[in-house]
């Protein structure tokens, strides 16, 4: 099939001002940019960049055009929105789609009622009850990036005989994308964290889980367990040659730290730094642990990000907050300013699901001013003790059930699942089958043919995916296409049927 005219909504450079007006205007028609608030202009964003929808630019192309209606707020409460599949309304080389929609899709995705409230849990956090997802019992599902998926549906369904050009959703032909991620908490004093576990395993009644736990304790006795549980990892991510991501705690810990969980490790510490050179030695990528204390002093972000870089020798490009732990929207403000290019604490802490509605990659959105930040968001859907912790599920092929159902929910949008696995979930400190459990899940996971990468090469990817153009459409069929070179693999259309289409490509 020779590549003919497009097919796709005109969509808004990154960028929000005056100068943007023109092709805004040819968009969808509005008399002026003004007449776009900063939520609807997110929320067209994100859709049709999760839609994989390319801007044209060529302005006599024959394009399905975008536009906006108006409709009662009343009629898009989000329970509704979903109910009645956001409301797309579709015609011949036309979409349309309420205004108030928009703003129902940023207010989502953009976490907009969780950077308002002030409510906190025990820990400092924003209740998952606060989440408007958790909510309505909708947690489980991307319902934004099924939004953008519907938005497509309803293109192709608009083109005619349009022909239709598609951004790729992911490199190597995938049709989507796994990372694997690890949360570095514990390195020193793992005894007392063994002691801890053995009391919330009792507690719970889980003697004879306690018990094989405590014979793995005294057996791991002079062996280094956190070091041993490290490599265990690393050797099941090697067997399928997963390259993982891995943050870790860089600031000074205290008596007062250790007991409430947050630093209990000196990062230049033997034990630290042989897990570090470890760690770069197979490839992995090195991101911030922020502290509790960066959630409220975001200047703390700066320094430890310093103190990592200095340890690794590599540049330290991405940040998860303890815990989960941050003031949605400031936190994120603190980590753009200290030159951190993406964050992925957006997961809840006692469930598993897509807290931003998506599952995939989308600019970072801050209430406060209304505007995007130039911070990219890697929202975690699945966290191993998010179960065993706060619902009371020991059993860890649980978890890898949980996960693997939420892998399929990312799969069915063309997304990315972004797991979280501890490495000191191990016998020895008090969780017998977890290293077992883990080792299934790549198993299944890799089986399904996603593109596996490090969190830096996803949002790589995505980024560069973002800035693609259609500068012109020859009358022959030709297709000169913009893009930002990206150094994970190259950009690529393909048509409705994912079959690549030929273009010519001129650097952004």
């Amino acid at each position: 099939m020779s590549p003919g005219k497009i097919s796709a909504p005109l969509i808004p450079r990154r960028g929000w001002g005056r100068e943007r007006t023109g092709i805004l205007q040819a968009v969808i028609r509005l008399p002026s940019c003004d007449a776009l608030t900063g939520a609807e202009r997110y929320g067209v964003t994100v859709l049709h960049d999760l839609a994989r929808l390319p801007a044209v630019e060529d302005e006599t192309a024959d394009v399905v055009r975008f536009e906006l209606t108006a409709r009662d707020p009343s009629d898009t409460e989000l329970a509704t929105c979903l109910a009645r599949n956001w409301y797309f309304e579709r015609g011949d080389g036309v979409v349309r789609v309420p205004r108030a929609v928009l703003r129902r899709i940023a207010a989502v995705a953009g976490a907009a009622a969780e950077q308002q409230t002030e409510a906190r849990d025990r820990y400092g956090r924003v209740p998952s009850s606060d989440n408007a997802l958790v909510r309505l019992g909708r947690e489980g599902e991307p319902v934004v990036s099924q939004a953008a998926l519907r938005l497509r549906e309803a293109v192709l369904a608009s083109a005619g005989r349009r022909p239709v050009a598609l951004l790729a959703p992911w490199p190597q032909g995938r049709r989507w994308a796994a990372a694997f991620t690890h949360d570095l908490d514990i390195v020193a004093y793992w005894p007392l964290f063994t002691l801890l576990r053995l009391v919330e395993l009792t507690r719970k009644g889980q003697l004879v889980r306690g018990m094989r736990a405590a014979a793995a304790a005294l057996a791991a006795v002079g062996r280094d367990p956190v070091g041993r549980g490290v490599g265990a990892v690393l050797d099941a991510e090697q067997r399928h040659g997963v390259p993982s991501t891995w943050f870790v705690l860089c600031g000074t810990p205290t008596l007062a730290s250790v007991r409430a969980g947050d630093l209990t490790y000196a990062s230049e510490s033997r034990a630290a730094a042989t897990i570090l050179r470890q760690l770069v030695a197979r490839g992995c990528e090195i991101g911030l642990h922020g502290s509790f204390a960066t959630a409220d002093r975001p200047a703390l972000f700066g320094e430890q990000r310093a103190r990592l870089e200095r340890l690794t020798g590599h540049p330290v490009r991405g940040v998860r907050q303890h815990f989960l732990r941050m003031r949605p929207g400031a936190t994120q403000r603190g980590m753009l300013a200290s030159g951190f290019q993406y964050d992925t604490t957006y997961g809840f802490p006692d469930r598993n699901g897509f807290r931003l509605g998506v599952a995939d990659v989308i600019p970072a959105w801050d209430a406060a001013t209304q505007r995007p930040l130039e911070l990219d968001e890697v929202p975690l859907c699945w966290m191993d003790r998010a179960l065993s912790k706060y619902r009371g599920v020991e059993e860890p092929d649980a978890w890898v059930a949980e996960g693997i159902r939420l892998a399929r929910a990312c799969r069915e949008v063309e997304g990315v699942w972004v797991g979280v696995w501890h490495p000191n979930l191990s016998p020895a400190l008090g969780f017998p089958g977890a290293p077992r459990a883990f080792a299934g899940l790549i198993d299944r996971l890799v089986a399904d043919a996603p593109f596996v990468g490090t969190l830096s090469s996803v949002v790589t990817w995505r980024a560069a995916r973002r800035t693609v153009r259609i500068r012109r459409l020859a009358p022959d069929g030709r297709i000169e296409a913009q893009g930002a070179a990206s150094a994970v693999a190259p950009l690529a259309l393909e048509d409705a049927q994912g079959r690549p289409l030929a273009a010519g490509w001129a650097p952004a």
